[in-house]
């Protein structure tokens, strides 16, 4: 890989990239190679780590200058296989970010890879509404208010248990800064014990296997959550990176597709 070359891409959305090889420092769940947003002195940049003994083609596909967004493309050779990763990386309100792209057809654009991380609600909720292509893309439209990762449609039908209602409670994926809503109500989902060390969480069976066959885990600082509820919120909706959204009547709460792509796959809505 031509790391000038890239530098001057990433440099076209007015972001810096560093590509070096080296140890991945963190839990790569691919292997071979890491992408990152990194900070320094000047601030933040972009981090493409290739780990010693692995072989990639670092390539992007695409760049939307004034969007600030870029596509990027890594193929890892895996024994006779070759393996593709996208990642959407650009600016996002108040920072950078890096989104793993899932592995579906014809994702070959910035705008491609932003259809392609809408949940299918999402996309259902674009259709309904009759969104033109440049509406779809707005943090606020008829269809939707996205904040980050988080997807809210309106649903002014639904109907709730006022006493089921919980303030100020957080909205979380894996080890990601929780956004915080004002009222949400939660049905369904699966009863699960996350902890620092599971941040995806383990259901009751695996959470009492783990303790018999290692019962030093018990002192790990377990909490129980609710993985992949249905959630709805309304009013006030924080996070420290976002603007505050102010959602008025109830929304049901949806997350982006990337959790489906194969080096974010082990992550998971936790409520």
């Amino acid at each position: 890989m031509d790391s000038n070359v890239l530098q001057k891409q990433f440099a076209r959305m007015g972001a810096r990239l560093k590509v070096r090889a080296g140890p991945i420092s963190w839990q790569d769940r691919e292997g071979g190679f890491a992408v990152d947003v990194g900070r320094d002195r000047r601030g933040a940049f972009f981090d493409v780590v290739a780990a010693l003994g692995f072989q990639q083609e670092v390539e992007v596909v695409d760049v939307a200058p004034r969007d600030r967004h870029l596509l990027l493309l890594i193929r890892q050779q895996v024994g006779r296989k070759e393996e593709k990763h996208k990642f959407l990386c650009g600016h996002d309100e108040r920072d950078w970010f890096v989104a793993a792209v899932p592995e579906t057809g014809g994702v070959a654009t910035v705008r491609t890879a932003k259809e392609a991380l809408k949940p299918q609600e999402v996309q259902a909720a674009q259709a309904r509404k009759g969104l033109k292509a440049r509406h779809r893309n707005r943090r606020h439209n008829a269809a939707f208010i996205r904040q980050g990762e988080w997807f809210f449609i309106p649903d002014p039908g639904m109907v709730v248990d006022k006493k089921l209602v919980l303030r100020n409670e957080p909205l979380a994926r894996g080890r990601g800064k929780p956004h915080w809503a004002e009222f949400l109500y939660r049905t369904g989902g699966e009863s699960v014990y996350v902890s620092r060390d599971y941040p995806q969480g383990l259901t009751e069976p695996q959470y009492k296997e783990l303790l018999a066959r290692k019962p030093s885990a018990k002192r790990l600082k377990w909490t129980a959550m609710r993985r992949n509820p249905g959630v709805w919120v309304q009013g006030k909706i924080r996070h420290p990176d976002h603007k505050t959204v102010k959602l008025n009547g109830w929304h049901r709460v949806v997350m982006n597709t990337e959790n489906r792509a194969a080096s974010m796959r082990h992550l998971a809505f936790l409520d």
